[in-house]
């Protein structure tokens, strides 16, 4: 079994403090989440405390109930470092200016996110699935992220599809990745992308030997994480 790494411990305790925070704020009492989210108290108890990893689909779940996007249980500080500064050059001295700089200065500056890769916020997930948040805005219907599955990894427990609201898309790049949904199933490598509706059962693997490394975009009203009906080929 793969052990976790102090960044990863960081994130799952990050992870439950969040989650607890927003079912207190909801005024949920744990046993009442859990028992929406069909898991167990003492589950729930544990993420809640960092010491147990979510599935994708339960993730899912925990912002369906609460009403907020997933990536609300995203560590933001990414261990509570502070972005590098960088250079910015003058107005007016031909060269190139700094597009951070551009963009706090601009009337935009609310509407843009610009995230350095060594801050971006992660999930570390079940199964060795772990999300990075590529841009944070106010948009609640949609989530961008990178995604990376290690070899033999599932997006849920057992390998059960799942499906909700809203479109998937998504782009390889690099690894093999099979990717179910309904009863087609698809092989993705690097280059390769896919696009579908959520509302079909669907369900991702590693198949390959090496990380599997992607970038993703889920557009949707309201994640539900809802376990499929159907079985898969």
């Amino acid at each position: 079994m793969r052990r976790g790494n102090g960044r990863e411990s960081h994130v799952l305790h990050d992870i439950g403090t969040r989650l607890k925070e927003r079912r207190v704020a909801a005024g949920m009492s744990l046993r009442e989440m859990a028992r929406e989210a069909d898991v167990s108290p003492s589950f729930l108890s544990q993420i809640e405390n960092g010491k147990s990893q979510p599935s994708v689909a339960t993730l899912f779940s925990f912002a369906s109930i609460l009403g907020v996007k997933i990536d609300e249980l995203f560590d933001d500080a990414a261990g509570g470092a502070s972005a590098p500064e960088v250079p910015v050059m003058e107005v007016g001295d031909g060269q190139e200016r700094d597009p951070a700089r551009i963009w706090n200065n601009s009337a935009y500056t609310n509407r843009i996110s610009l995230i350095h890769p060594s801050h971006r916020a992660q999930i570390a997930v079940a199964h060795g699935v772990h999300w990075e948040r590529l841009a944070a805005t106010p948009e609640t219907s949609c989530n961008f992220m990178k995604l990376v599955y290690e070899p033999g990894s599932t997006s849920t427990e057992g390998g059960e599809t799942v499906v909700h609201d809203g479109y998937e898309y998504g782009y390889i790049l690099s690894g093999e990745f099979e990717v179910t949904i309904g009863n087609e199933v698809f092989v993705l490598r690097e280059g390769e992308s896919i696009g579908f509706d959520c509302s079909i059962p669907h369900v991702f693997r590693n198949i390959g030997d090496v990380p599997v490394e992607g970038i993703w975009f889920i557009h949707g009203t309201h994640i539900n994480g809802t376990p499929g009906h159907r079985p898969t080929a």
